[in-house]
């Protein structure tokens, strides 16, 4: 019988010197503001320091904002969610034709140039301009031909109603003579929400559709949208509107199954088992695919993202509609935020790095609670994940301007077989069987890829040290919530279960070498070594005590870790940071200590009785002080939630096991954008002749280009380095002959491998038989603001953006008119 080394796993003291306090203010509170005027007044009385919710075009245009500091943030968007539902009622958008005849229907351009006053750019994908994907599958949207069409739209929408057995009177669409219907549900907390919900409203009554507007703000679209069976059509379209992830990512892995497939449970129907469900498995294919990295090569993955996108836009469930630039407002005392090119200045490193005249920051948010607080299938609002992200510190992180993955809590070393071969695992490695239920040891099994970590600890929020039982728990809590769902199965969950056994599925085993040391191997390779590193990571944000007591809490029937669940079985959706569920959380662990519990997945490994009741003890004494359960190990911990104040209220942890000094993170307050200074494109370009385009680019390692004709068909593109600030593209007369004659358009991306926005150039010229006599070459400048904070790439000049990432800059008036 063999004997796990690792029998005791009780950390001790590292015997270093560890900062006391790793912010600059000790307290931050979040206070709701839902008014965006009032809130940028109190930034400008100084009675707000920043305020996280974007203000709107015509606020920033009508105020003087000599005495604020502005950034423009990227990685939002607004997409319309369809029903596709067949139910007891007839519904259109049961039928696909119809769903994707809304991207003819909706003037996508009107939207960003007038409801949202520039701020934004046209989206017609999950992968907008700003997204490091993008470039691979622009030349697939490009395909779809996209524009503001309401001829084609009709054409598409009356030729799948009729298949339905639809009629169309009097311009109005009947089926077994009742006309129908379709029910909007139209975020009214949003003004361009609203706007854009009334604009789709009259496009579709114009296409003979009766429509009936039903408004709310989320907590009703939690509801009525996300939580009604799709068949039961209480809606048929949504204005959705996601904001930026927490940080920026070079190698997306979830966002196309997020908008698109149905595994992630953000369809409609929700992986509710009692619902209606949509479905797809070639959608579900690809993006488990490109979720567990199934794929050999970087050209193989571009594939397949092209491949998913596009079915994805066919399918139009999800229909987006752009990419938003959104305005925020700082207080002009504050220092050392950051603007993350995916979580905007929301990132964690602003409250954690700014720096005030005060010892309290003031952060006003639009909602102060909205969804549910834990860490399974909560925290899933923008409103909470950005106070959350304060709250804990993550084993790695992504670089704010490259997306590329960096240790904070967690060190690793990575040995691969690479895509096709395997690595011997350690028959004294372990993992958890759900179907015995105990920790088995890995004999005979083998891995793609072997990941050392080592671990850097401090203590827990509520004093006790972390250490490798936490770790060890939630590897089980992953292999056994992610493991496939039997009969009478009470460790599943309909959200979490199917994107953790993506997980749970490549997890072979983990070793315990020391306290602070762990090998884990997994059957996943990525080209990208830190991108395997991410995948195994086995760093934890939560004590292994609560989340013990919250998952007895939820197998006992009395709480769901997800919305879904908790509204399939009418339970509490578990919140931590309700006094509720945490004295429910409280409750566990007294009978936990009283009786002596031992969790199932902690029993072999050899620690003592008083190390388990001191873990209990602390977790009842941190629930009794603060009437709350979150306790994680980040630079601050949550002190208060005040429903009546509309405040939560964090503060400092000060705690000499804490191991980062105050500004650490300023390192990230400055970043160099790729800028493209300087494009010689002629008016004119005569067919059969060479060309060549001069251009100089600063902070640019690469010119990514397209040229279309004026229908959006690419007639070539490709890639060119820039040498010494400069890049020539060469237009030889086999392309040149190519062209029909006419307008044209030219895009350049000048990207960097280090910072991963591109700026973009486009402009248009014509395709001639004979060039005047009288015509010379001018070279049009690329001209934008100086630097801007830390962003430095937007300005606002009679409310149009320029902006160096988005497709409409540096245009000429009638090029804009054209597109």
């Amino acid at each position: 019988m063999k004997v796990l080394f690792f029998a005791v796993l009780i950390v001790s003291g590292f015997g270093i010197a560890f900062a006391e306090k790793g912010t600059f203010v000790d307290t931050i509170q979040f206070i709701q503001y839902l008014d965006e005027s009032t809130a940028i007044e109190e930034v400008k009385k100084k009675n707000l320091d920043i305020y996280y919710s974007r203000i709107p075009a015509e606020l920033i245009s009508d105020t003087d904002t000599s005495d604020l500091k502005i950034f423009y943030t990227t990685g939002g968007s607004f997409s319309i969610l369809v029903n596709p539902a067949q139910g007891d009622e007839f519904n259109p958008f049961y039928y696909q034709k119809a769903r994707f005849a809304l991207n003819y229907l909706v003037d996508r351009k009107l939207i960003v140039d007038e409801l949202m006053s520039g701020y934004g750019v046209v989206m017609t994908s999950n992968y907008g301009p700003f997204d490091p994907d993008f470039l691979n599958i622009v030349s697939e949207l490009e395909k779809f031909h996209f524009r503001y069409n309401p001829e084609l739209a009709n054409s598409m929408i009356s030729e799948a109603m009729e298949e339905a057995g639809a009629q169309k009177i009097d311009n109005k669409w009947y089926y077994d003579n009742k006309q129908v219907t379709v029910t909007f549900f139209i975020r009214n907390d949003d003004p361009v929400r609203k706007s854009i919900g009334e604009v789709i409203s009259s496009e579709l009554e114009k296409a003979g559709f009766a429509v009936k507007k039903d408004f709310g703000d989320l907590n009703k679209a939690y509801v009525l949208v996300y939580g009604s069976d799709p068949a039961d059509l209480k809606w048929s379209l949504y204005t959705e509107g996601y904001a930026g992830r927490s940080a920026f990512v070079k190698y997306d892995p979830l966002g196309l199954a997020q908008m698109y497939a149905t595994w992630y449970s953000n369809m409609p129907g929700f992986n509710n088992p009692q619902y209606w469900n949509y479905k797809n498995e070639k959608l579900d294919e690809l993006t488990q695919k490109i979720y567990s990295s199934n794929y050999t090569s970087y050209g193989e993955r571009a594939e397949l993202i092209r491949q998913a996108t596009v079915l994805g836009v066919n399918e139009s469930v999800r229909i987006f509609l752009a990419a938003k630039i959104d305005p925020f407002v700082v207080n002009e005392q504050v220092d050392g935020v950051i603007n993350d090119f995916g979580g905007g200045i929301q990132t964690r490193f602003t409250p954690i790095n700014s720096r005030a005249n005060d010892d309290t920051l003031k952060i006003g948010v639009k909602q102060i609670y909205q969804g549910a607080w834990n860490p399974v299938r909560g925290l899933a609002d923008a409103y909470s994940k950005n106070i959350w992200d304060v709250l804990y510190d993550p084993g790695m992180f992504k670089n704010p301007y490259s997306g590329q993955n960096f240790a904070v809590r967690q060190d690793w070393n990575v040995e691969t077989a690479g895509p096709t071969e395997k690595l011997d695992v350690p028959d004294d490695a372990i993992f958890w069987d759900p179907t015995q239920q105990k920790w088995i040891f890995a004999e005979d099994k083998k891995a793609t890829s072997k990941i050392t970590y080592d671990l850097l600890w401090s203590n827990w929020h509520h004093g006790q040290k972390m250490d490798m039982n936490d770790v060890l728990y939630s590897v089980y809590f992953t292999q056994e919530w992610g493991s496939a769902q039997t009969q009478n199965d009470k460790t599943f969950d309909p959200e979490y279960t199917p994107t953790a056994s993506q997980s749970a599925k490549t997890l072979i085993a983990v070793r315990p070498i020391d306290d602070d040391t762990i090998e884990v191997y997994v059957d996943y390779w990525h080209f990208d070594e830190t991108e395997i590193a991410d995948w195994g990571g086995v760093w934890v944000t939560m004590p292994w005590e609560p989340m013990a007591a919250m998952e007895k809490a939820v197998i006992d029937g009395k709480a769901s870790f997800s919305r879904t669940d908790s509204q399939a079985k009418s339970l509490n959706w578990l919140s931590l940071i309700i006094p509720r569920d945490a004295q429910l959380v409280s409750q566990y662990l007294k009978e936990f200590s009283e009786s002596g519990y031992v969790p199932p997945p902690l029993e072999r490994f050899g620690n003592t009785a008083q190390y388990y009741d001191s873990r209990y003890s602390s977790t009842i004494s941190w629930i009794e002080q603060k009437n709350h359960a979150v306790i994680s190990n980040g630079p601050f911990y949550l002190d208060s939630y005040s429903p009546e104040a509309r405040t939560i209220t964090v503060r400092a942890f000060d705690d000499e096991s804490y191991p980062f000094s105050a500004g650490h993170w300023s390192k990230f307050e400055q970043v160099s954008l790729p800028q493209i200074t300087s494009i010689d494109v002629p008016d004119k370009i005569m067919r059969g002749q060479e060309i060549t385009i001069p251009i100089t680019a600063e902070h640019s390692t690469d010119l990514y280009y397209f040229v279309n004709d004026a229908s959006g068909a690419e007639i070539t593109s490709g890639i060119i380095p820039v040498q010494d600030g400069s890049a020539e593209i060469l237009l030889d007369s086999d392309i040149t002959n190519t062209m029909m004659i006419g307008g044209h358009d030219i895009k350049v991306y000048a990207i960097s491998d280090s910072v991963f926005r591109p700026d973009i150039y486009l402009t248009s010229f014509s395709a001639v038989d004979k060039i005047d006599e009288t015509y010379t070459e001018t070279i049009i400048e690329s001209k934008k603001p100086e630097a801007q904070n830390n962003y430095g790439i937007i300005s606002i000049i009679l409310g149009a953006i320029i902006v160096g990432v988005i497709l409409y800059i540096r245009k000429s008036r009638k090029s804009r008119t054209n597109r």
